[in-house]
């Protein structure tokens, strides 16, 4: 077999700088990755339970228990608890927001969930309201996104 040469050629780098390379060697430099909320921008349960609290009370007082209404209520009252808290600063937040209403019947009822989350920066609040005829629990979640 014979010796084959293959020329590959020669690759110069070019060295030459561009007005760009100092803004890319700035951003470089700048820290913008967030992996925890400000101290004031946190997620804080009680606050969250009290305004969830209070938007219960003013969507709910009066109103007796009425199945074909029940849907529009839960949506408006989880539209007004996310509203409120963007509302609130929680910058880098995402929110999940659930509520239920039931006939008061006397009937017992429990909830439950699960989430996998980061338990130093994520949390949730709930707020229950009862009257004669309805009952209504609402849970707000705030994810922080890293």
């Amino acid at each position: 077999m014979g010796e084959e040469n293959l020329d590959l050629g020669t690759v110069q780098a070019d060295t030459s700088s561009s007005p760009n390379d100092e803004v890319v060697q700035d951003l470089g430099s700048q820290n913008t990755y967030i992996i925890r909320p400000n101290f004031s921008q946190k997620f804080r349960p009680i606050n969250v339970k009290e305004m969830i609290h209070i938007v219960l009370g003013e969507m709910l007082s009066g109103k007796t228990y009425n199945a074909e209404e029940t849907t529009s209520w839960t949506k408006d009252i989880a539209d007004t608890i996310k509203k409120r808290l963007k509302d609130m600063g929680h910058d880098r937040y995402k929110f999940v927001v659930q509520v239920v209403i039931g006939e008061q019947r006397g009937e017992g009822v429990k909830m439950g969930c699960r989430c996998f989350w980061d338990s130093d920066t994520d949390n949730y609040a709930q707020d229950i309201f009862m009257n004669e005829s309805l009952f209504c629990v609402a849970a707000a979640y705030g994810i922080f996104k890293y």
